[in-house]
């Protein structure tokens, strides 16, 4: 018998909010958290705005000791795993080895990879810290976490692109009701926000060149050209649901679906007709009541393509229905956060259950005719919400869909 699993624990750091809170009380109140870049100079970049975490305060979660041993996206996964820990009260409540962590990010410690390169290169190896391996590798983080939690069950950085954090919070849901763990740390991060990153994705035409911060990142908005890059992380608590009733937890939501697909198609583009990702939806909720009330957090990464195939995908997935579904895309507000996205995502998902508010697409003005379903403009949306999708695709053709019930 497939075991249930609830979530009882979010941790969130953010462009909009650096806790569960704040953050879906900015996407409630609509505000965007893209803005000049302020972590170098982008005077030589076409692209001069990014959707940056603001007031970051790492000494909250661990010493200056590790801080400096630490990339930045390993800080923010380390304070997201922290409040979602917290949050939970799940520590002194589980048996270590059935306790895990699946923690992953699409590009890891690309800001120290950067630093030691450009040492290497002006100063000789003999200049490149020691610390730059453990620094830069994609695991680490969910290591670190581990050993801070000693988490001893299943671990796992999981890298799938842009669709990481589903992917990992997606195995680790399969994870607990195989029986392999009773609880599990699973979400993205990730701290790509510098001159280089920046450059690659500005080179392949993938980012916006609206230096404007309300009207860069606009999600099926027919003025729409490019994403607006992100940075932050998100953690959540997965447990068995018996476990989680017999120590009295919190119950957030239950997770009941995860469509895991590839479109086989191409590099960077999605399948243009939408099957891969239509197929992730249906797998997402083989659950669906016909009765649902149904919000559908989208991937809505704001550039041509994609958001034209995920509108088609929602269609063929959902048939007349689609029309009755609301859809937003919050990265209208955090930009596009990379493999921190599925994590950040699904808590927006889950907190929409629960405070009955669908967050809005900001920035929605001019329709497309290609993208003609119900994106909640502009103002959030109070309404009674019984299931949500949180929707993620990444370069390769990967697909992660995660699907969430109230829990009764």
């Amino acid at each position: 018998m497939m075991r249930r699993v609830v979530i009882t624990g979010l941790g969130a750091i953010t462009p909009i909010g650096n806790n569960v809170s704040d953050y879906f009380d900015s996407l409630s109140k609509g505000v965007v958290g893209i803005a000049p870049i302020t972590k170098f100079d982008p005077s030589d970049l076409k692209v001069k705005i990014a959707a940056e975490v603001k007031n970051f305060d790492p000494s909250l979660y661990m010493d200056v000791p590790e801080i400096k041993k630490l990339d930045l996206y390993s800080q923010y996964a380390i304070a997201s795993a922290h409040q979602a820990v917290s949050d939970s009260k799940i520590m002194d409540n589980i048996n270590p080895h059935r306790f895990g962590v699946y923690m992953g990010s699409g590009i890891g410690g690309i800001d120290i990879f950067k630093t030691e390169a450009i040492k290497q290169h002006e100063g000789g190896s003999s200049k490149v810290s020691a610390n730059f391996i453990p620094m830069t590798i994609i695991n680490i983080a969910s290591g670190l976490i581990a050993i801070r939690y000693k988490a001893q069950g299943p671990n796992m950085a999981i890298v799938t692109a842009c669709a990481t954090g589903a992917s990992c919070i997606g195995e680790a849901y399969h994870t607990i009701m195989l029986g392999k763990a009773d609880a599990m740390i699973a979400g993205g991060s990730e701290a790509a926000v510098n001159k280089l990153s920046i450059a690659g994705f500005q080179n392949m035409f993938a980012l916006t060149r609206r230096n404007d911060p309300l009207c860069a990142s606009i999600p099926f908005d027919k003025r729409r050209d490019g994403f607006v890059l992100g940075e932050g992380s998100g953690a959540l608590i997965l447990e068995e649901l018996e476990h989680a009733k017999k120590r009295g937890a919190k119950i957030y939501a239950e997770i009941v679906g995860y469509g895991n697909t590839c479109d086989a198609h191409h590099v960077t583009a999605p399948v243009p007709d939408g099957n891969g990702a239509a197929r992730a939806l249906l797998i997402a909720s083989e659950t669906l009541k016909s009765n649902d009330n149904v919000y559908i957090n989208a991937h809505g990464t704001s550039t041509p393509f994609n958001d034209k195939t995920e509108t088609t995908a929602i269609k063929s997935a959902f048939g007349d229905r689609a029309e009755k579904i609301a859809i937003s895309s919050t990265k209208s507000m955090t930009g596009h956060t990379l493999g921190a996205a599925g994590a950040i995502e699904s808590i927006a998902s889950i907190m929409a259950i629960n405070k009955g508010i669908v967050p809005p697409t900001m920035g929605y003005l001019e329709k497309d005719d290609e993208c003609d379903l119900d994106y909640v403009p502009n103002k959030a949306r109070k309404t009674d919400i019984d299931f949500a999708l949180s929707s993620s695709f990444g370069f390769g053709g990967q697909n992660a869909v995660l699907g969430f019930r109230k829990y009764k």
